[in-house]
């Protein structure tokens, strides 16, 4: 059976994040159903990641056999029939039979933004995390936070999960921060990432750029690895997954 490579975008909001899950509508389970109605029987893939609910994606990649002898073209263009508006199969194209979205994967890149500006932002609002009015950020110490960040360490401060059993050490490659106006555009580029983390790592930056932490604090965050050592959880709204690494043939 042919093993493909989905490329997907969609729009979080009234989803329970990517992962099938019982009795609740994610971006798994609507895909899932679409191509086992197509396959005429289960058919089951596995994504790059698990984003949380309400977050979106520009480029999640997933996997998964499928029985069926439609093109590649026209298997995007079933399944763009019948998903919803908010998830679009940008791409089709056959797999390796062992290719894994998750497995295979070498790097992510995750974008944050965030609205500061003084006017509601209303055709972006599902899209970036307001801050309260009045509320500033300084970027330049932002930076400066984010500079103890990069790199491998144990980022057990930074992880969602209470129950988490494995390794909690990553590597986060880059942390670029930019300023658009009314926006900040927060990039992380990682080999892999935690529950939650790009958001509780953009709520830790948030309270050093409003003056509540220090830049230097984020050593003892680290080394702490604790979790109520770093920041609040950013909201998912402004979290988009860019883009999936895989090495290059």
């Amino acid at each position: 059976m042919q093993n493909y490579r989905f490329l997907i975008a969609y729009d979080g909001t009234r989803y329970h994040g990517w992962e099938h899950k019982k009795d609740v509508v994610t971006i798994q389970g609507k895909i899932e159903s679409v191509l086992s109605l197509m396959a005429g029987e289960e058919v089951r893939i596995n994504g790059a990641g698990r984003t949380d609910a309400g977050v979106h994606a520009r480029a999640m990649v997933a996997s998964g056999p499928v029985p069926t002898d439609k093109t590649p073209e026209e298997i995007r263009d079933y399944m763009n029939h019948y998903l919803p508006d908010d998830i679009c199969i940008l791409e089709v194209t056959p797999a390796a039979e062992r290719f894994h979205a998750r497995f295979n994967a070498k790097g992510k890149h995750y974008r944050y933004t965030i609205y500061r500006g003084r006017l509601k932002p209303v055709f972006d609002r599902k899209y970036v995390w307001t801050l309260d009015e009045g509320e500033t950020i300084d970027c330049e110490r932002m930076r400066k936070a984010a500079a103890y960040l990069v790199g491998e360490h144990d980022f057990k401060s930074f992880c969602g999960n209470k129950q988490m059993k494995k390794s909690t050490v990553r590597k986060l490659f880059a942390i670029d921060i930019k300023e658009d106006g009314d926006y900040v555009i927060l990039d992380f580029h990682g080999a892999g990432f935690l529950q939650n983390m790009v958001r509780i790592l953009t709520g830790t930056l948030v309270e050093v750029g409003a003056g509540r932490m220090e830049p230097a604090y984020m050593e003892e965050v680290l080394t702490g690895r604790c979790r109520q050592l770093a920041g609040p959880t950013a909201p998912p709204q402004g979290l988009c997954l860019m883009q999936v690494d895989y090495e290059k043939k």
